[in-house]
């Protein structure tokens, strides 16, 4: 069968020299930096804004965005990092939540974005694909870790976790939900569908709304997330509810809202600047 495969991690660690040691894990992440930089500098450069903006707010958003993600995923797993605090940095070893990623992310945007008088909106835009495609690269740090994996499974596709990596409750269980590579492949197509809105807007510049990216992203990403999230078996808990999800359903809502906004009651996005002062009038709303 052509969907007939399995996985299995062939560990965490690319080589050691000495004391140095290099992981698949920060791999990926400095893969997924270096290539969303390149893009999002490029899509600007096609809506005729500085590519050196983008730039500049990529160090801001690797300032802010990594240490949320890792404070929002130790918060939820306090129980277990108070039994071993010295490693709440060790973020090396995986523990990071994309959604304090982007909570973390958009506050430092509309800091960059107020400092410098230029729309959010618009350089949320730029950044969205950027975003989604660097989920993608870096779902699959989860695989070489053996972590984020879902429910025991006997699909012909699925992945082997080594016994010291499963719960206690599935350790006579040998495969697994590749849950990283459902939803790798999954911000992959949410990636093409952006990049599809992104030049559709330039050719048809009076009808794609600034704003409308993100909130395509929003809704696409969540989506995706939500019913994936069901699979896992490590989702970080509030009570008996998978934060995960609760998160997704309020992105959904929030992109909906927000389409509705621009589409429906043709109205323009509160921004931090107004529109005379966007990109220096470079870019008018739509």
């Amino acid at each position: 069968m052509l969907l007939a495969f399995q996985f299995q991690s062939p560990g965490p660690i690319i080589f050691e020299i000495g004391p140095i040691t290099v992981r698949w894990y920060g791999l990926l992440i400095a893969l997924a930096i270096l290539i969303g930089v390149t893009l999002s500098q490029y899509l600007a450069k096609r809506r005729g804004v500085k590519p050196e903006l983008l730039g500049d707010l990529a160090i801001w958003l690797l300032l802010a965005a990594i240490p949320s993600a890792r404070i929002y995923y130790v918060l939820f797993e306090w129980q277990e990092y108070a039994q071993r605090p010295e490693d709440i940095i060790a973020i090396w070893k995986g523990g990071i939540a994309i959604h304090g990623a982007i909570i973390g992310g958009a506050i430092a945007a509309i800091i960059f974005a107020r400092l410098n008088r230029v729309s959010f909106w618009q350089l949320s835009d730029l950044v969205v694909p950027s975003l989604v495609l660097g989920q993608a690269i870096g779902r699959w740090g989860n695989f070489f870790n053996s972590e984020a994996f879902g429910r025991p499974t006997d699909l012909p596709w699925k992945l082997y976790i080594p016994p010291t990596h499963r719960p206690p409750e599935y350790l006579n269980y040998d495969y697994f939900h590749p849950t990283f590579l459902y939803e790798s492949l999954w911000n992959l197509a949410v990636f093409a569908l952006l990049i599809y809105l992104f030049f559709w807007g330039l050719k048809h510049k009076d009808r794609l709304k600034v704003g409308t990216l993100t909130f395509v992203y929003l809704i696409a990403y969540s989506i995706g997330r939500f019913w994936i999230e069901a699979l896992r078996t490590d989702s970080l808990m509030l009570g008996y509810l998978r934060i995960a999800q609760i998160v997704s359903l309020g992105a959904i809502a929030f992109g909906l809202l927000g389409l509705a906004w621009l589409y429906w009651f043709k109205r323009s996005l509160p921004d931090v600047v107004s529109p005379q002062q966007k990109f220096g009038n470079r870019i008018k709303d739509r």
